[in-house]
């Protein structure tokens, strides 16, 4: 299963969700991300904050739609902060679709040691989403099932 995570700027919190989704990946689920104004650079302190945890950065990138462009995907996940005013980007392609929103640690504006804690916390409730994700009964459930299941696993 071929999951796809979107943001505005593919800089931090699509780019975390995609590496501690492949970390914690059994075989047969592959992650990559996206965004819909890329960045064009991952930020330092996501790829610090990676490899902090014992995370894999290699390959990570900020990208566009070409990221996918081939291989589509069959669940795309949002994690971009409605709560926040965010304008989150949109999949038109045949995927099942949820939002597992997240706020933003590279804006807060605060001293190191609250920046690093705010990554680490949103680099947690990632993890603890992803758990949850794979954790779930894939064959017995129905596409509506799995998208009920995706909305309960956001509010975690």
């Amino acid at each position: 299963m071929k999951v796809l995570f979107m943001c505005t700027a593919n800089s931090c919190r699509s780019i975390l969700s995609e590496a501690v989704f492949n970390h914690l990946a059994p075989q047969g689920f592959e992650a990559i991300s996206s965004g819909s104004f890329p960045r064009g650079q991952v930020l330092p302190r996501s790829l610090s904050t990676l490899q902090a945890a014992g995370i894999s950065t290699d390959g990570l990138y900020s990208k566009g739609n070409e990221a996918f462009e081939g291989s589509p995907p069959d669940v795309v996940i949002t994690v971009c902060d409605k709560a926040a005013g965010e304008t989150c980007p949109v999949y038109f392609g045949p995927a099942l679709k949820a939002h597992w929103g997240l706020e933003d640690p590279s804006e807060l504006h605060a001293d190191e040691t609250q920046v690093d804690a705010a990554f680490n916390l949103t680099m947690g409730i990632i993890a603890n989403r992803c758990r949850a994700f794979f954790a779930l009964p894939f064959t017995r459930l129905s596409p509506d099932e799995l998208k009920t299941e995706l909305d309960r696993i956001a509010r975690l």
